[in-house]
């Protein structure tokens, strides 16, 4: 239909620059590791979780309190804080018969800080 319009998303160039591309694959992470960095922004998108990191910045918390907090069941809270362990995004410790989360390492809040800030750009 609108053939006339150039598609500037497509290169139409016939030469590979061959030393960028080198120099870029060998600077490039292994596929494995590639996978886990993408498995790991995954657990990002999910907003419960997100909500539950931004509580665990303030305080550690129970899942009682976490529950209470975000106005969810302690299923849903434990489920979630299960996929935050698993992925190594939070740590608990038990005191009595309660657990409590918190932070893995300051290594999240950095994470999560900096793609708050691009979200917020304007």
């Amino acid at each position: 239909m609108h053939q006339d319009i150039p598609d500037i998303d497509r290169c139409d160039c016939t030469i590979i620059h061959e030393d960028v591309v080198s120099e870029v694959r060998r600077h490039m992470p292994d596929e494995e590791d590639l996978m886990d960095l993408a498995d790991f922004f995954k657990v990002f998108g999910d907003t419960t979780r997100v909500k539950i990191l931004c509580a665990l910045f303030k305080s550690e918390m129970c899942v009682c309190d976490i529950a209470a907090l975000l106005g969810m069941t302690k299923s849903a809270i434990s489920h979630q804080l299960r996929v935050l362990k698993q992925s190594k995004l939070v740590k608990n410790r038990r005191d009595g018969k309660v657990v409590y989360y918190s932070l893995d390492d300051d290594h999240v809040k950095t994470i999560f800080d900096q793609g708050l800030s691009h979200v917020q750009e304007k």
